[in-house]
């Protein structure tokens, strides 16, 4: 197995765990579990930034560093 063969499971990897993640929060949020929505949330956006860093994806990165402020903004007045 070559390197790119393990880097692109590793990044599928953190894809998918950070999908659930945010899944998850839509569940929670929809349920009305507040905080746990958001804590949820920010792990897949921290997982997704991952990514976005791992395919060097600008768009990516910038959109959930947004979403990143938006959730701990939200956090710190839960």
């Amino acid at each position: 197995m070559n390197t790119l063969t393990l880097s692109a499971r590793g990044t599928d990897t953190v894809k998918w765990a950070a999908s659930a993640a945010q899944i998850a929060g839509y569940g929670a949020t929809a349920m009305g579990a507040s905080p746990l929505n958001l804590y949820c949330f920010v792990i897949g956006i921290v997982g997704w930034f991952i990514v976005g860093v791992q395919w060097n994806d600008r768009a990516i990165m910038l959109i959930h560093v947004v979403a990143l402020a938006a959730m701990l903004v939200g956090l710190m007045s839960a």
